[in-house]
């Protein structure tokens, strides 16, 4: 049996009750043989078995009480998955799904992401199952008091830096940061990133996944003697991802015709007035059917068991910014034949394996999400080094860093893929080039 393919029984055997980090580790694994046949000190060296280990993994609970003093406890998890080639670095998931196979798939995904961008960050990745969707500011308060009560013990600036994810933005980044620097008494401002511009935020993070996806797309595109002006794109989601994916793609001249939520999507004709969802979105954190209530002409579809509606709308372009899973084979199949062109993933995994093969099948140029949305992560790097120099970039000049950066992990992905002749197999590309990056690190540092 390839190496590959052992490495992933064994994974199966040991990790049998968590699907989503399974569907990770074999979307990555997958597409490794030819670096392994070329390489065979990465198996002497047992990297596979190794690199989808994480270096630690903790849960604890999180015990917090509601606006009525009731009790509720939830659990609570950070995974340090590969410090190789810095601190590791990752979002924080606050959302009813989280599980350990869900925060285990995001930091093995981030540690591949991380290292696509250049900068040096290893990968991790937290959250808890804790839902703050209708949740008072007070209560929200409380909950990051407790979950940073337990956290403080395994982060630093220089060990790992968390930062936001669904379900954390500025107002629980904030909470979690004061009870950290009540905790340490010291003002350690590099510990999480995600902060607000008063106490050592970034410009332009806010913005960063969205552009920094049209800026990989844009680059995609252009290889491909392809443009993104005058295109129809579908965005899911309607979140900072999807917000400002949208609002690149407007400056670049497309016409973005549908958005969602975790309910349903909505479909406007003549674009998607995008001061109208942030005012929904930002302001009233309402949901996006109240956007059809307020437009005329545009439509709004409810989710059906499961199904997304919005793939079933004809574009040039889709935009899955939700969360992991919304494109399956056969939305994948309504896609193509309605005529999608491209595919960039602005969420974590969103794409299932028999979508991706079936996309790469019938030609579909698809961005995957460990380089597409990676904007946000070095975004976050580079707070971390506005943090370090005790000094701040303006929003245009760290803009311009994302742009950089972005184009270079499209360069990055290109180089590898055209290297290992796998053609326009960005998603092969991205994991090849990543992997040999963090595969020569680890080499380089023993056996640890």
């Amino acid at each position: 049996m390839e190496y590959t393919n052992e490495v992933l029984e064994s994974l199966k055997k040991k990790n049998s009750n968590e699907p989503e980090f399974l569907q990770a580790a074999n979307e990555v694994l997958s597409t490794l043989k030819p670096v392994i046949d070329r390489h065979p000190e990465y198996k002497e060296n047992a990297l596979l078995e190794r690199m989808t280990e994480p270096e630690r993994l903790v849960s604890f609970r999180v015990s917090w009480m509601d606006d009525n003093r009731k009790v509720h406890v939830n659990r609570g998890y950070r995974v340090q998955f590969n410090g190789a080639i810095g601190p590791y670095k990752g979002g924080l998931r606050f959302h009813p799904s989280v599980n350990q196979s869900i925060i285990k798939f995001l930091g093995f995904e981030q540690v591949f992401k991380n290292a696509l961008t250049g900068l040096p960050i290893g990968g991790a990745k937290g959250g808890s199952d804790f839902d703050p969707k209708g949740k008072s500011d007070a209560e929200i308060m409380r909950f990051c008091q407790s979950f940073m009560n337990e956290l403080y013990r395994h982060i630093g600036q220089d060990v790992d830096v968390p930062a936001g994810d669904i379900g954390v933005g500025a107002r629980e980044i904030g909470y979690l940061f004061g009870q950290y620097r009540k905790i340490r008494n010291a003002y350690e401002a590099g510990v999480l990133t995600g902060k607000g511009l008063e106490y050592g935020g970034s410009l332009a993070r806010k913005e960063a996944t969205g552009y920094g996806l049209l800026y990989f797309m844009r680059e995609m595109l252009k290889a491909n003697n392809m443009d993104i002006s005058g295109k129809t794109v579908l965005i899911s989601g309607s979140g900072n991802v999807a917000i400002y994916a949208c609002e690149k793609a407007q400056q670049y001249g497309a016409k973005v015709v549908a958005m969602s939520d975790s309910n349903g999507c909505i479909y406007d004709a003549n674009g998607i007035k995008l001061d109208v969802i942030k005012q929904i979105k930002e302001v009233e954190r309402g949901r996006i059917k109240e956007y059809a209530e307020r437009v005329s002409g545009a439509v709004y579809t409810e989710n059906v068991n499961g199904s997304h509606p919005i793939w079933n709308i004809k574009a040039d372009i889709a935009l899955p910014c939700a969360t992991q899973n919304e494109i399956n084979l056969e939305e994948a199949k309504l896609l193509v034949s309605n005529g999608v062109k491209a595919v960039g993933e602005g969420a974590n995994m969103p794409t299932t394996v028999e979508a991706i093969n079936y996309f790469l099948e019938k030609g579909v140029l698809l961005a995957p999400a460990k380089a597409a949305n990676a904007g946000g992560v070095a975004t976050s790097a580079l707070e971390m080094s506005q943090n370090s120099m005790r000094y701040s970039w303006t929003f245009e000049e760290v803009d311009e860093k994302l742009d950089k950066i972005m184009t270079n992990i499209f360069d990055a992905c290109q180089k590898a893929a055209k290297e290992y002749n796998l053609g326009t197999n960005y998603v092969a590309g991205a994991n090849i080039a990543a992997f040999d990056k963090v595969s020569k690190a680890m080499l380089a540092q023993g056996l640890i």
